[in-house]
């Protein structure tokens, strides 16, 4: 077929007419010197020093049970705290960003989205060739993950090996169905050679724990992961059989660029050298890997990634969040941060339920201690659009302003309006809150500050109402990604 279409091309040019013959061989040989020009690489050089003037990390991971979830408003998991620490260490923010394909986590990487993939990536030399790996957090095995039969109670354990594959011989002619671009496929294929038979490869976009589920719900028969993780997940499963090894003993690593980021390379390596051997190492692991009690996060109605759910009122706070024009996501960290859903806490000063109303407030929305959970939410969600109201003349941008109705929620309107007088005085922006009104509020219990003429609500203990922000945004950002990517709003 190619050879005839040259051919013919050949027989249209024999009956050009001369001229345009001659423009057509000069338009050819003109695009025969011209080279084809290379894509040059991306070239990303955010090292330490430029992620520590940043004020944070980013880091990008994976949601399950075990790295990093929702739990009952609270983010946690096994990278989360690791990383946690990390940017403790260090004395910076975190950022999450959740993904989970991997060949775009290694784009995000490399194009400098993320500093650092934290997620338990198997050391592997193809892998070596484009990213850095860090000295293991921990080590595992790979396993495959079988069904045990119905009546698998009823059975004599010795005789479980007449409905199980023991032995990785046994997965010749199996299909399997792994992660795309994991390590779990790349050792089948192996495993495949080292057997000199077929095992059919099935890999796809779902990540170990849904793959999991799957041969649980008899969707498929097999998958392969990460020992620990099959461990985890055999608590909630008993159905499940974890115990036949398909690979030795592998380590897990965190990754940064392999050009660019040695600085943030050494100074993971010395961090983590020094972290894995202490106690809250110890505990952070046991939490997770042998905690038994992470079965009951995963069957609480409270546990996101399986529920959607972050509280018992989340129908409430969906439908006053509507009024507000606020996400839910967001006023659900709010309340959070006011009460840990606790409909029945009372503060020191007196302010009572979800939204931690005062009793001046929550007269004046005509509620009281009494009221229910809707009620003190539907209140509490008034007093913000007031707020907000007040505020919108002075800060006219509405992602600015929603940090004022934040720290005003939290301290009082006063100081928050102190706080742009100072700020004004001193020559910063009072409608803008990071480093200039946030600033002064900070300070405020310094006599300096809280004594200057411009002050009319007097001293305030700053530091809340400033990590108040800082800590109902941040866990807003992990709502979002937890819920987000579960679709489920």
């Amino acid at each position: 077929m190619l050879h005839h279409h040259i051919v013919t091309l050949k027989k249209a040019v024999s009956c050009l007419p001369i001229p345009l013959l001659l423009l057509l061989f000069v338009v050819i040989a003109g695009c025969r010197n011209q080279e084809p020009q290379e894509k040059e690489p991306v070239v990303c050089n955010i090292d330490l020093e430029e992620i520590k003037e940043r004020g944070k990390i980013i880091a990008v991971t994976d949601y399950n049970s075990t790295e990093y979830f929702i739990y009952r408003g609270e983010p946690m998991g096994y990278q989360y705290d690791l990383l946690n620490a990390l940017a403790n260490h260090l004395d910076i923010k975190l950022e999450v960003i959740v993904e989970s394909d991997l060949e775009n986590t290694f784009e995000y990487l490399n194009s400098g989205k993320c500093d650092l993939i934290a997620l338990n990536l198997t050391v592997t030399r193809e892998r070596s060739e484009k990213i850095a790996f860090t000295i293991p957090h921990s080590q595992t095995r790979q396993v495959l993950v079988q069904r045990k039969p119905d009546n698998w109670k009823r059975i004599h354990p010795g005789l479980l090996n007449n409905y199980l594959i023991y032995n990785p011989i046994d997965l010749a002619g199996k299909q399997i169905y792994v992660r795309k671009n994991s390590a779990f496929a790349a050792r089948l294929y192996n495993l495949a050679d080292e057997i000199g038979d077929t095992i059919h490869v099935i890999e796809v976009p779902e990540d170990s724990e849904q793959l999991i589920r799957l041969v649980v719900n008899k969707e498929i028969d097999y998958t392969v992961c990460d020992e620990n993780i099959a461990l985890v997940n055999q608590t909630y499963y008993p159905i499940l059989d974890v115990g036949t090894a398909v690979s030795f003993p592998q380590n897990l690593a965190w990754a940064v660029r392999k050009e660019g980021s040695e600085n943030l390379l050494r100074y993971i390596n010395e961090w983590l050298e020094n972290y894995r051997k202490t106690t809250e190492f110890a505990v952070i692991y046991n939490k997770y890997f042998k905690n038994q009690k992470s079965k009951e996060w995963v069957e609480s109605d409270y546990f996101a990634i399986g529920s959607g759910r972050i509280s018992p009122y989340d129908e409430y706070i969906k439908r006053y969040s509507d009024s507000l024009g606020w996400d839910w996501l967001l006023l659900a960290s709010l309340i959070y941060q006011e009460s840990r859903f606790d409909p029945k806490v009372y503060s020191w000063a007196g302010a009572f339920g979800l939204m931690q109303l005062m009793p001046s407030t929550a007269t004046r929305y005509n509620v009281n201690r009494d009221s229910s959970p809707g009620k003190n939410i539907e209140a509490g969600v008034k007093f913000l659009r007031w707020l907000d109201n007040v505020l919108k003349d002075k800060v006219p941008d509405d992602e600015e302003r929603l940090k004022f109705v934040l720290a005003a929620y939290n301290v009082g309107l006063g100081h928050v309006l102190d706080a742009r007088s100072l700020a004004r005085k001193y020559g910063k922006n009072p409608e803008i809150w990071d480093d200039h009104v946030a600033f002064y509020l900070l300070n405020k219990s310094d006599p300096e500050y809280y004594r200057d003429p411009v002050v009319k609500y007097g001293y305030c203990r700053g530091e809340e109402p400033f990590n108040y922000v800082i800590e109902v945004l941040e866990r807003y950002d992990h709502y979002r990604n937890i819920i987000g990517n579960t679709a489920l709003k």
